[in-house]
């Protein structure tokens, strides 16, 4: 009879083991007497050999897609206690369908740590991507080939959206992990699509045009586009937080920001930045830039002008969020040391803003050349 077979089991070990011609069982050197019988369909099941009159019993404790190796041990811990009965074993948990189990024990579990940013853009991809796809199967039945296939899918015209959705499916499989409806995480072996990182800054020229366009823009009566714009410019901050600036938040020579990607921070502001938010019209709203159908509401953050406008400045290339790339960019290049502009922007970590870094050596790369060329005159050269 060949020896029995024994590792320590956990829930990565388990869900390793493959089924073979013939059913085995791998027993579990911590709790003796209990192990993992795999079936040559691939099934896997605790069991816990029970010592009776006669020689032992094999019981089954229930399959392996409703329990954790830590359940299945409390679970002979308690039987050897006497505290379950002998027969039946316990029946195993009811596997939910994906949207019943992101309604329920998900939604209850994370929305409410979530941003509202955060909690809009994981409704979104839920609603467009990832329940329409796996919606209506039971969380053990949704494998690994199917979810390649979708992320494939989607990311023929979509890689940012599928890296969204990929990022939220896998947090909704490792949270039925925890919960012990599943065993393994068929997104475990998915990486998100690559995205070279876009580092398009506006030089001195395109953002003298840019500016002589915003203003033919103000005097044709589109300013608060306009205005909205030039303050992104001029702070480095992301388009939300100014679309949905509060007048609570303007404090002086400084935006006290409540609500930012990485948390409150306050924004320096210059002079010109100054002079736009003054310049605004204050009324009833909240909202330095209010909504002009509903004024207790922001503006919509869809800046149409932006697309004609660097149309008109041939700039087209540019999206608005690398005005925020210019405004760190310039700050390097008039020799702001990096963790100041790590601070300007609100970076969460220093490394972000590392790749602003050279172009300060741009300068003086520059500097050095206009010397030398100077030196080398003087000498002869």
């Amino acid at each position: 009879m060949p020896a029995r077979e024994r590792r320590r089991l956990t829930d990565a070990a388990v869900a390793r083991l493959r089924p073979r011609a013939r059913e085995y069982t791998v027993w579990d050197r911590s709790v003796p007497g209990l192990g993992v019988r795999v079936r040559p369909t691939g099934g896997k099941s605790y069991v816990l050999l029970e010592p009776r009159e006669g020689g032992a019993k094999r019981v089954s404790l229930g399959p392996v897609s409703v329990m954790t190796v830590g359940e299945a041990r409390r679970e002979c811990h308690a039987r050897r206690a006497g505290d379950r009965p002998e027969e039946p074993a316990r029946p195993g948990r009811a596997i939910p369908l994906l949207r019943d189990f992101v309604e329920g024990e998900w939604k209850e579990a994370h929305f409410g740590r979530y941003k509202p940013s955060t909690m809009k853009g994981a409704r979104s991809a839920l609603a467009a991507r990832i329940l329409p796809a796996f919606g209506g199967k039971r969380l053990d039945r949704i494998e690994s080939r199917e979810v390649r296939r979708w992320f494939d899918s989607v990311s023929r015209s979509a890689p940012g959206t599928a890296n969204y959705a990929l990022v939220v499916l896998r947090g909704i499989f490792n949270f039925a992990i925890s919960r012990g409806y599943v065993e393994i995480n068929p997104t475990r072996s998915l990486k998100k699509n690559r995205s070279d990182p876009l580092t398009r800054f506006l030089s001195r020229d395109e953002i003298s045009r840019l500016h002589a366009v915003l203003d033919r823009q103000t005097r044709d009566g589109d300013r608060q586009q306009a205005d909205i714009v030039r303050l992104l410019l001029l702070t480095g901050c992301r388009k939300n937080e100014i679309v949905r600036l509060r007048w609570s938040e303007v404090d002086g020579d400084r935006l006290a920001l409540a609500d930012t990607k990485t948390g409150p921070r306050k924004v320096p502001l210059g002079s010109g930045a100054r002079r736009i938010l003054e310049s605004q019209p204050r009324g009833e709203s909240p909202f330095v830039f209010p909504s002009p159908f509903d004024p207790s509401r922001p503006r919509c953050s869809e800046l149409r002008l932006w697309y004609r406008v660097r149309k008109e400045a041939g700039i087209e290339d540019v999206r608005l969020h690398d005005l925020r790339h210019t405004h760190a960019s310039q700050a390097v290049m008039n020799g702001v040391p990096v963790p100041v502009v790590s601070r300007l922007l609100g970076h969460s970590n220093v490394k972000m803003t590392l790749r602003y870094a050279h172009l300060g050596d741009r300068d003086i790369e520059a500097a050095a050349e206009r010397v030398g060329r100077e030196v080398a005159a003087r000498i002869g050269l």
